[in-house]
């Protein structure tokens, strides 16, 4: 995934970091709440060695001192040590529990080491700070005595006296909750990476080009008006009828000398809005002044008739038997540019229907008397009937649903009309999201209406 697929990621998913945030920074803040307060208090202990007669005996002690120095904050953070100051002042704490809470660390470059306590009381944690300085002095002067002398070549001395803590060290509200805002949000990003990665839909123009092997002549984006009636109002000026206007343009000019009449529009799996496509097409082109037929050709699910408010009980069925005449089911539609073949009744044998010399010759008549026939076919994977009705057409308009189609799916789509030697002349991405990337890249996101006639001057 390059830098621009997880941009589009970011932006597509982007309330996944908005929530990872929130929740991040009101987790952090739930634990800060419910921890209790611990305070600090710090002590400096300075290590340095008896024999200072001469300036070389300076030299050597200090560098004696700073080879001790790593040992003895060791040696402050031991059990051995805790245990003395807990016996020193009566403490209900066990040594491993003490040492825990002791921190030692050498100041670099010099023979000073820096002690901290933490105790969720402030002034133990100062009387146990003191205690460790003192223990400390005397678990030394023990170590390094050498036998059978009394002094030690060691000296520590307390020069930083432990301090009394007036605020707590730990939690820190503001620090925690900007931590765990941070972590949210990265958490929230790397899912919505992580979701784009795993997504198999097809929601880019140029992948469903490339899996279908045929361009994308159109993109529709997601109207409540197809929604609601699945049709386009005559003249509208919604962005789905200037997408289908862009679809109709765009078939004129797809092969200039023999541009495509006979149409089969159909789609991987149901649920992709091919009818609607075929519909609005067929509706399209009748407005641009073409003579269209729709033949309603899905006869498991018609859905024609029904979205444009005609009569189903006649239709396709019947001439296809020879129980009626092509005339006998015609049905205008608007202004009588489109006219309307439906499915008819239900067929036991559907695929061999429409794949027989019947449908052939239907479609042979209506080239001619039509400037273009528009089957709307039904799904190509999940049934075999459109495979054969394919090849009796010009060719195959293949409607793709952004973020539901999967690449599988149009993989095995482009296989299965390859193998019957059809051909896919182009693509419709549909029902796109308004606020997706693409509808800015094909200019759905601008507005070109109409200006207003000005009135008469009077």
């Amino acid at each position: 995934m390059d830098f621009k697929q997880m941009t589009r990621a970011l932006r597509l998913a982007w309330w996944l970091p908005v929530l990872g945030l929130v929740l991040g920074a009101a987790a952090a803040s739930a634990i800060t709440l419910s921890a209790t307060p611990v305070y600090t208090s710090h002590t400096q202990l300075f290590v340095s060695t008896t024999d200072s007669s001469s300036t070389s005996d300076v030299y050597q002690g200090n560098q004696f001192a700073e080879k001790r120095i790593a040992s003895y904050a060791e040696l402050l953070t031991s059990g051995e040590l805790a245990g003395r100051v807990v016996d020193r002042l009566r403490l209900d704490l066990t040594p491993g529990a003490l040492a825990g809470g002791i921190e030692a660390t050498p100041v670099a470059g010099t023979v000073v080491l820096d002690v901290s306590v933490t105790d969720p009381s402030p002034e133990r944690a100062q009387a146990i700070a003191q205690a460790v300085g003192a223990e400390f002095i005397d678990l030394v002067q023990e170590l390094e005595t050498p036998a059978g002398s009394t002094v030690s070549p060691v000296k520590v001395t307390v020069f930083g006296a432990a301090d009394l803590p007036g605020s707590p060290s730990a939690p820190r509200p503001l620090v925690n909750a900007a931590v765990g805002a941070v972590l949210g949000l990265l958490l929230g990003a790397g899912t919505a990476v992580l979701r784009a990665r795993l997504d198999r839909s097809v929601k880019e123009p140029e992948d469903a080009a490339a899996l279908s092997g045929a361009p994308v002549i159109a993109v529709v984006l997601k109207d409540e008006e197809l929604k609601d009636q699945h049709h386009i109002e005559p003249h509208s000026s919604s962005r789905a009828a200037e997408a289908y206007r862009q679809l109709q343009t765009n078939l004129q000019f797809l092969d200039v000398d023999q541009p495509p009449r006979v149409l089969m529009v159909s789609s991987s799996v149901a649920g992709e809005g091919k009818t609607t496509v075929a519909v609005n097409l067929a509706i399209t082109l009748a407005e641009a002044g073409q003579r269209v037929a729709i033949v309603e050709a899905d006869l498991r699910r018609p859905r024609v008739t029904s979205y444009l408010g005609l009569v189903a009980g006649v239709g396709l069925t019947h001439v296809l038997t020879g129980q009626a005449d092509l005339d006998d089911v015609l049905q205008p539609f608007g202004d009588g540019a489109l006219t309307v073949i439906g499915a008819g009744p239900a067929a036991p044998n559907p695929a061999q229907l429409l794949a027989s010399a019947s449908m052939a010759s239907l479609l042979a008549k209506l080239r001619t008397d039509y400037d273009y026939v528009i089957v709307d076919a039904p799904p190509l994977l999940p049934v075999a009937d459109s495979t054969g009705l394919a090849l009796l057409t010009d060719g195959v308009l293949l409607v793709v649903r952004h973020g539901s189609t999967t690449q599988d799916q149009l993989k095995q789509t482009r296989a299965t009309l390859e193998r019957v030697g059809a051909k896919t002349f182009g693509t419709v991405l549909n029902i796109v999201p308004p606020r997706d990337e693409i509808s800015s890249t094909y200019g759905y996101d601008n507005d070109y209406a109409a200006e207003p006639t000005p009135a008469p001057a009077g």
